[in-house]
């Protein structure tokens, strides 16, 4: 019988998981925690989980727990899943002079989810490219920041992590509050924002903006950006404005602190949960219930898709509303900015969409009955699992081992795709056999 070979989602899906597991099994060993001795596995592969998939949940605390080797471990756990650890592979091929396979090149495509008209090797050398970079101006920028505070090779080290944990979405920090010390820095902010927001927008979203603002400037033919960058900045801004208007009156601040900072600190969270960075600079567990139910709707959609962010992707709310637009206009097409969309854009948003909803109610049952905390805060952790955000209202190391599970699986789902999961597990066969039609009514 002739064996059939695993799809390119089903071969990403088992190097995640792989990942993981590898990663767990050297963060448990004693050379890689601070104390010299050995970390729970469970734990350790709840940490390598959340680092391969840019989450940024934990159940110890990386800074303090982990000596630099552990550290180092899980920047380069994050580094590879955030670009996705197919792009690492091509860098190792071409540096070997070794040629691509049409399956590993299917593979590639899966990962950096590139436009058709760019070839795929060229977009995942732009996008190496493209990373190193601001993950490079962001270490420069931050050291001289991080200088003022510590000594010079700290300072590096900490603008380092700091920086490649930005860009990757991760929310990984060395520091027990994330960056709750920093604040009421303008710099820090401002810098932390743009590192993680060209990681999150999607790497066709940036080339499509670079590409447009240099035939602008060369007077070139007329260029528009396309559908899907217009859709991605479109979202994020609404989101930016309800998102900083909604958490700065609905927080209950200190009344001894200033207008400024708590603009700030309103317009970083929001930024953080739209990104799925997962950074915090105010108290995630001290919010209103207002405040953490509008951010777990900014986990559960994320931001733009391609790149190194998390959520259903903020492209696939857009089609999910532009589609119930239309049935309510009682329109035959799915139109965006004067485009029509395809039923299979439109059918695939959908699956993605009730397929994370669906695992977010189980995994929800499930941790309602086995742990003990406010609904509310569940509810907050399984979607900042599901959106591999890594804000958390503080419960993440109480959670039971049953709960640590369905936090790993639930991580793994998110970084995958809800849809990239189903796939993975479903053989797809041919409609060999057609069916006469069936009338059900709905609603």
């Amino acid at each position: 019988m002739k064996s059939r070979k695993l799809s390119p989602i089903q071969l990403l899906s088992i190097g995640f998981v792989l990942l993981s597991l590898t990663g767990g099994f050297i963060l448990c060993l004693p050379f890689s925690s601070a104390s010299g001795g050995s970390t729970p596995y469970l734990d350790a592969l709840f940490t390598a989980t959340s680092a391969v998939t840019t989450t940024g949940l934990i159940v110890v605390d990386t800074g303090s727990h982990y000596n630099l080797f552990g550290q180092l471990v899980i920047l380069i756990l994050f580094q590879i899943g955030g670009l996705g650890y197919m792009l690492f592979f091509v860098v190792i091929a071409l540096f070997l002079g070794k040629r691509l396979t049409l399956h590993n090149t299917l593979l590639l495509q899966e990962t950096v989810k590139k436009p058709i008209r760019i070839e795929v090797i060229k977009f995942s050398k732009m996008i190496l490219l493209f990373t190193f970079a601001v993950e490079l101006i962001g270490t420069v920028v931050l050291s001289l920041y991080f200088s003022n505070y510590f000594p010079m090779p700290h300072a590096v080290y900490s603008a380092f992590f700091h920086s490649v944990s930005a860009f990757n979405t991760a929310g990984f920090s060395i520091y027990s509050d994330s960056l709750s010390q920093f604040n009421n820095s303008l710099m820090l902010n401002i810098v932390i924002i743009l590192i993680f927001s060209a990681g999150c927008l999607g790497f066709w979203v940036v080339f499509d903006t670079y590409r447009h603002i240099k035939n602008k400037f060369r007077k070139k033919k007329p260029s528009h950006l396309s559908v899907q960058s217009k859709l991605v900045y479109c979202l994020a801004f609404i989101f930016f404005i309800v998102g900083t208007f909604v958490i700065y009156f609905s927080e209950d601040w200190s009344a001894m602190m200033p207008f400024r900072e708590k603009l700030l600190s309103s317009v970083f969270q929001t930024l953080t949960a739209v990104s799925t960075t997962g950074f915090n600079t105010i108290d995630i567990g001290a919010m209103s219930v207002t405040g953490l139910v509008l951010i777990i709707g900014f986990m559960f959609i994320g931001a733009g898709p391609g790149g190194t962010a998390g959520g259903i992707k903020i492209t696939t709310l857009g089609v999910l509303l532009a589609s119930l637009s239309s049935i309510l206009s009682q329109k035959e097409r799915v139109n965006i900015f004067n485009r029509n969309i395809s039923l299979e854009i439109v059918q695939r948003a959908f699956a993605i969409f009730s397929l994370a909803a669906i695992w977010a109610f189980m995994t929800l049952v499930v941790l309602s009955f086995t742990e003990e905390a406010p609904f509310i805060q569940i509810l907050f952790e399984v979607f900042s699992a599901l959106g591999t955000v890594g804000l958390s209202t503080g419960i993440t190391s109480d959670l039971s081992a049953i709960g640590k599970c369905f936090i790993i699986v639930t991580m793994l789902v998110g970084r995958i795709g809800p849809l990239g999961i189903g796939l993975s597990i479903f053989s797809k066969h041919r409609e060999l056999v057609r069916y006469p039609k069936g009338k059900i009514f709905v609603g």
